[in-house]
């Protein structure tokens, strides 16, 4: 059985995701922004999402990386 994610969540599927994907947390909003990276996770600027190990969580509120939300353009 599949797992079924909220419409436009990550899914932890890297082959959609262009390298500059800008995420949004769908638990506290907090944005990932690759030019920017993570200061708290020590995230270098540059660091596309999908290259983010997968332990990496929200710096803010502690979400995991599958439950972040893909912005529009």
């Amino acid at each position: 059985m599949s797992e079924a994610f909220f419409a436009g969540a990550y899914g932890v599927d890297d082959s959609r995701l262009p390298p500059n994907a800008k995420l949004e947390c769908k638990i506290c909003w907090h944005v990932y922004d690759p030019a920017e990276g993570d200061e708290v996770w020590q995230v270098a600027p540059g660091t596309a999402f999908a290259e983010l190990p997968d332990f990496w969580s929200c710096p803010q509120c502690g979400a995991p990386k599958r439950d972040f939300l893909v912005m529009d353009a």
